[in-house]
């Protein structure tokens, strides 16, 4: 392990055990008390509380987690447990005691079922998200924004719009890209990526304004996964001002579209939002989903395109296939003299969609979630007790060889013969909660590759992929390319 690996794992060791032993031995004692009688007394639930063991007093089984974590197979930790008590075992780790699920049809019962499941977060994500966040509101509230949200992502008008601005930054970025120093792919993703969202999101062009939200942004989302402290000078602190400034400047934006009146089509998501006539989406509800909307922006997609580089970079034999699908639909818009369209990118190129499916697998951008449940309840004969984390754990359903052949191999041809709505894939989630982006986040992963694979050939520099706390590359992944094409 080189030196800053160790320090930096080191440093994050210490500050969770911190955070634990600090912040939640109180909670935690309560919590495994109210657990155990409330498990022992319910009358309804028949089923055992599954294997396992919950670890050291306070520390639980986060040091072992957190080293698996940083390692090139954070899965270990649960293939480990899940070879000696099975599927669903329990354990202790970031200061509750968790039910751990690897078993693909128990996470799917637990992800539909949103009546007895609530969402659960670090204390730092909630404070940061506050009480009106999509990712924390449940019931009808939910179900209205997040069906307002997807109604308006799937509708022609924004299809055309996000398709259009989407080739333009992916555009105006590889226009800037040189053959004599080297190109981060991992910066450059991010950077489309947040332009192409905050665009559909608020209608904000790039300028000085988007600079300004781009850097509170930064601000804001370092602060998810920092110490639950909320002093001046801490991270959490830093954040929740960074917050505040977004907050303000969104709602200037939501008051001024009430007050000029709402255009017929909805041009943006604010706009698609603003058109509900309940009185419950108030401003403040609006922009702080917005800013929650902002981080697939800076997470998830750009991670999604960047790994698909690596995978492609390691793989000749799909970058050819892949390439070679891409010159087709290129030469043949070129005739016709149209647009790339949704359907083209999501439709007209198969094999490109196997690519970006595969990376979704072996990736696994979004490992897991956690869920709480409201009550006892049993599933598949496990009793998860009311007031436990429930973490759905993707990554080792993913990378399971009973679901997958060869499952740490590279492979886009398997998806040419699997169902990609297999309750085993995941990388969305599942249920009430299915990233209603989904299909955004293929769109701009389609037009990135298309773009780049007809323009570009280039060199992989040596990098890797780090898993802890979020997924990335280690060195931003640089490449050397070198120009073959016109513009796409």
């Amino acid at each position: 392990m080189e030196m800053d690996t160790l320090l930096w794992t080191l440093l994050g060791t210490v500050t969770l055990l911190l955070s634990i032993i600090l912040l939640h031995n109180k909670r935690t004692n309560f919590s495994l008390s109210s657990s155990s009688s409330s498990s022992s007394s319910s009358s309804k639930c028949s089923g055992k509380l599954p294997l396992g063991t919950l670890g050291w007093p306070f520390l639980g089984e986060t040091l072992e987690f957190i080293c698996c974590a940083y390692s090139d197979r954070p899965e270990s930790f649960m293939d480990k447990r899940r070879k000696m008590y099975g599927k669903v075992f329990k354990s202790h780790i970031f200061g509750t005691p968790t039910i751990v699920s690897t078993d693909a049809e128990v996470s799917r019962v637990v992800l539909h079922d949103t009546n007895t499941f609530v969402p659960f977060y670090p204390k730092s994500v909630t404070e940061l998200m506050g009480k009106s966040s999509i990712l924390l509101i449940n019931g009808s509230l939910q179900r209205r924004v997040h069906g307002l949200i997807g109604a308006f992502i799937k509708s022609p008008l924004l299809k055309a719009q996000i398709t259009r601005d989407m080739v333009k930054y992916v555009q105006e970025s590889m226009d800037k890209w040189r053959d004599d120093q080297p190109t981060y792919i991992q910066d450059e993703t991010k950077n489309i990526a947040f332009q192409v969202l905050v665009k559909a999101l608020i209608s904000l062009d790039p300028g000085e304004e988007l600079e300004h939200l781009k850097e509170q942004f930064h601000e804001f989302i370092s602060g998810l996964m920092s110490l639950p402290v909320k002093v001046p000078g801490s991270q959490l602190y830093r954040s929740l001002e960074a917050k505040k400034k977004m907050v303000k400047m969104l709602q200037k934006i939501i008051q001024s579209k009430r007050n000029f009146g709402m255009p017929t089509i909805p041009r943006d998501v604010i706009d698609a939002l603003l058109q509900d006539t309940s009185g419950q989406l108030t401003n403040d509800l609006i922009a702080d989903n917005m800013i929650d909307m902002m981080i697939p922006g800076e997470e998830s997609v750009p991670v999604l395109m960047t790994l698909a580089i690596k995978y492609l970079s390691d793989c000749p034999a799909a970058l050819r296939q892949m390439t070679e699908e891409n010159m087709k639909l290129k030469k043949l818009k070129v005739l016709s003299g149209e647009p790339l369209s949704w359907n083209d990118f999501l439709s007209l190129l198969p094999f490109t969609q196997s690519v970006i499916t595969e990376t979704l697998r072996m990736g696994n951008i979004i490992t897991g979630v956690m869920r709480k449940p409201t009550k006892d309840i049993e599933i598949k004969g496990h009793l998860i007790p009311k007031g436990w984390c429930f973490l759905a754990y993707f990554r080792s359903i993913h990378l399971d060889e009973n679901h997958y052949d060869c499952p740490y191999k590279f492979n886009p041809w398997r998806w040419q013969a699997k169902d990609t709505s297999s309750h085993t894939f995941t990388p969305f989630g599942g249920g009430q909660r299915l990233c209603p982006g989904l299909d955004l986040a293929r769109l701009e992963a389609s037009i990135f590759l298309h773009c780049f694979v007809t323009q570009f050939r280039w060199e992989a520099q040596e990098d890797t992929i780090v898993h802890f706390p979020t997924v990335r590359m280690k060195r931003r992944m640089p490449i050397w390319v070198k120009r073959t094409e016109e513009k796409c």
